[in-house]
Parts: C-alpha cells; sequence; structure tokens
C-alpha cells in the first residue's frame, strides 16, 4: 500500500508538468502568433488531446488558445496601425490574420473601435498615442432572464 502523501505528490508533480506545457504553448503563442497556429498544432506539442489542452489552458489562463491568441494578434495590430507605416490590410497580414472581415469584427470588438478609425485617429494631426486597451467582448448569457413580476 502507498503512502498518502505519495499520491498527492505525484498529482502535484503532474499539475507542474502541465503548467510547464501549458506556458510552453502560451509562450510559442506569444512567438509565433503571425504564424497560422491552431489548437490541434499546438496540442500536438504537447502531447496533449486538443480538448483536454483547451480545458486546461482555459483554467490557467482565463481564456481559450485561439481567444488569446487572437487577443495577441490585435495588441500587435494596433501597435502597428499607431505607428501607422501600414494600412489594415496589410496589418491584417502582418499579424496572421486569416481574413480581413474576421480582423475588423474582432479588432472592433476587443479594441472598441473599427481598425482605420484607430488608425487614423492614433496618426491623424494633432492625435495623442492611444494604447491599445483591452475591451470585454459583449456575451449574451445563455438563457434570458425573466422579468421581474411585481
Amino acid at each position: 500500500m502507498c503512502h498518502p502523501a505519495w499520491g498527492r505528490a505525484r498529482i502535484t508533480a503532474q499539475r507542474l508538468s502541465d503548467l510547464a506545457r501549458l506556458r510552453r504553448v502560451r509562450d510559442r503563442i506569444d512567438r509565433e502568433y503571425a504564424q497560422p497556429l491552431n489548437v490541434e498544432a499546438l496540442a500536438l506539442e504537447t502531447d496533449m488531446p486538443a480538448g483536454l489542452l483547451s480545458r486546461q489552458f482555459r483554467l490557467a489562463y482565463g481564456t481559450s488558445p485561439y481567444a488569446y491568441l487572437t487577443a495577441r494578434r490585435i495588441e500587435r495590430a494596433a501597435a502597428l496601425l499607431r505607428h501607422g507605416d501600414l494600412g489594415v490590410a496589410e496589418t491584417c497580414r502582418a499579424v496572421g490574420c486569416p481574413s480581413p472581415g474576421i480582423f475588423r469584427t474582432r479588432f472592433a470588438e476587443l479594441v472598441g473601435v473599427l481598425p482605420h478609425v484607430y488608425r487614423d485617429r492614433s496618426t491623424g494631426p494633432g492625435a495623442a498615442m492611444t494604447p491599445w486597451v483591452p475591451k470585454q467582448a459583449a456575451r449574451r448569457p445563455a438563457v434570458q432572464p425573466e422579468p421581474a413580476r411585481i
């Protein structure tokens, strides 16, 4: 019979190992955000099924790997647009967004304005450098609450 502390030590070691793998995934997203990445490719690297990787990543970082990748791309796009060297389409390609439509939609959800408006406000005459401030995407609750009855 094993000592109970050994089981707890094994569980703790497994959690630390999982956190190290998740950190490697997050670091890869941070480094290679402009490359075509998907959860399946990230999961192969960590020897975890894609669903498990997504659940573990969400538990550790509060967001899915795809949402983290998207936020990283939008963060970099905002920095590129502030400098004004690239147009919206070039910025979209530079950060690895799959399509301009998705880029515009996600940028507006996370930043609060469309990319061209953000660029114009950041680079126009007399414009102050507007930092990128993440905005929570509006989500509807799964079940609409019933109105209060009096």
